[in-house]
């Protein structure tokens, strides 16, 4: 093969756009996928990009989406599920058809979209599965715990997935980003929640003004986030995870040493429950 071929949710804005120009931009072809068609023309004419609109929480238009896509290019090589939103309130505050609708959406529709490509990934024999996560998918926080909680399910979703595709040749990989300079803290990616309860100002509303104050502040470069996700799919042994940015690797690092120190206290204790 010349190219791969690539097949990316969410790609209308944010790190799954910057994701879709950088494998334009290396020769690959793409598959960008959104809730409708606007923002999807990344290289207007070439006959490398193929745009569909594709609700990831409707399964009916994700299974079409996927036999066009299989119609239109042969193939799928790489998937990469980036459709997502935030949600931020802490767990009191939000209320069940907020926790329903985002399950939907990062939980229920990236497996939708798995279920979906699978098929043809093991026909093929070859294939890798990139889910994005977070660093709250690692380690989650004070006012992004419904949200976290989601990413926690991806992370899950993917290890699994690692043990089980592998002996089919499929690779599956959880990307677990820290904070990129996007638009994942504005009103149309990140939800709030409809109630606010004063005694946790101190712990969530800090992490409200934080959202505020870094937005389009954050200190990762989407660019680069795009070619790193070039390059973890072109690597010949792509890991399990990869934490992309310091701040990723600083909480990654944090809780690690956190539950070392943790499980080491409390040993004892552990070890007296076997028969």
């Amino acid at each position: 093969m010349t190219s791969k071929v690539w097949l990316i949710t969410g790609a209308s804005r944010g790190l799954g756009a910057e994701v879709a120009k950088a494998a334009l931009g290396a020769g690959e072809k793409v598959i960008a996928t959104g809730r409708d068609t606007r923002g999807l023309d990344f290289s207007p004419g070439t006959e490398s990009l193929l745009a569909l609109a594709m609700d990831v929480t409707d399964s009916a238009q994700v299974e079409a989406g996927i036999r066009k896509s299989i119609d239109h290019f042969g193939r799928i090589d790489v998937l990469v599920n980036n459709a997502g939103f935030g949600i931020l309130g802490a767990i009191e505050e939000t209320s069940i058809d907020d926790v329903e609708r985002i399950y939907r959406t990062n939980v229920f529709g990236l497996l939708n979209v798995i279920r979906a490509v699978l098929p043809t990934m093991r026909k093929q024999r070859s294939g890798h599965i990139i889910n994005f996560s977070s660093l709250g998918g690692f380690r989650a926080s004070a006012g992004w715990g419904i949200y976290c909680s989601t990413k926690f399910a991806v992370e899950g979703i993917t290890e699994a997935l690692h043990d089980e595709l592998a002996p089919l040749g499929v690779h599956a990989t959880v990307v677990e980003p820290g904070f990129f300079r996007t638009d994942f803290m504005d009103t149309r990616s990140l939800a709030k929640v409809g109630q606010q309860i004063a005694d946790y100002a101190e712990t969530v509303g800090k992490t409200r003004i934080f959202a505020v104050e870094r937005n389009h502040q954050q200190p990762g470069d989407p660019a680069k986030f795009g070619k790193a996700i070039l390059q973890l799919a072109n690597a010949p042994k792509p890991p399990l995870r990869l934490a992309l940015g310091t701040d990723a690797l600083a909480r990654i690092a944090e809780k690690t040493t956190f539950v070392t120190q943790e499980t080491t206290e409390w040993r004892a204790l552990s070890e007296s429950t076997d028969f």
